[in-house]
């Protein structure tokens, strides 16, 4: 599947970077700071990489996981970013370096040991974190730890190339209609 992420990611890159260009103007229009968003995650076998998005947030926000930030650090144009899912466009970047995959359990950050230890447990790290996943197409994210680990730990068991391929439709899906994703899998 590497080889699949690897093409993806470059051609995506290719077809998106008009979006590249100016996404970053739009957020310098707004906000000072820098473009794009560096925080260190946890991948693989649990080993620590540097994950980039597009900055959402106010340069001066806490470095803390995303349900646990107010409203009201996200920017206008953070906010449409993060809802059409555009923040994550250089995470192909990451997909190109082997950091990540197209799909997979989301990245988590050092200091959600809960998470860390559920998923070390049920073998969520015996693959690589991705751009989209199981659990996001299933609305579970990182404020339920446990629910979260158990759904990464199903997707490392039980994943193949087609089902990667439902998740990437499903993801779109839902970007352009929220309630898209009702035929969720899993």
């Amino acid at each position: 599947m590497r080889i699949i992420d690897f093409v993806a990611s470059f051609l995506g890159l290719i077809v998106l970077a008009p979006l590249m260009i100016i996404i970053p103007f739009l957020i310098k229009l707004e906000t000072p700071g820098p473009v794009l968003f560096r925080q260190v995650r946890v991948g693989l076998k649990g080993k620590l990489f540097t994950c980039l998005k597009f900055r959402t947030m106010y340069v001066d926000t806490e470095n803390r996981p995303s349900h646990e930030i107010a409203t009201s650090s996200i920017t206008k144009v953070g906010s449409v970013l993060r809802r059409t899912k555009l923040d994550e466009i250089p995470q192909l970047i990451n997909v190109l370096v082997g950091h990540m995959a197209l799909v997979g359990p989301r990245p988590c950050l050092p200091s959600q040991t809960e998470l860390i230890e559920a998923r070390e447990k049920g073998g969520a790290f015996n693959v690589l974190p991705g751009i989209t996943g199981l659990a996001q197409i299933n609305h579970i994210d990182m404020s339920e730890p446990e629910r979260l680990a158990r759904m990464d730990a199903f997707y490392a068991e039980t994943r193949t190339i087609w089902g990667d391929i439902k998740i990437i439709f499903l993801t779109f899906a839902y970007i352009v209609k929220p309630k898209a994703s009702a035929n969720r899998i899993g």
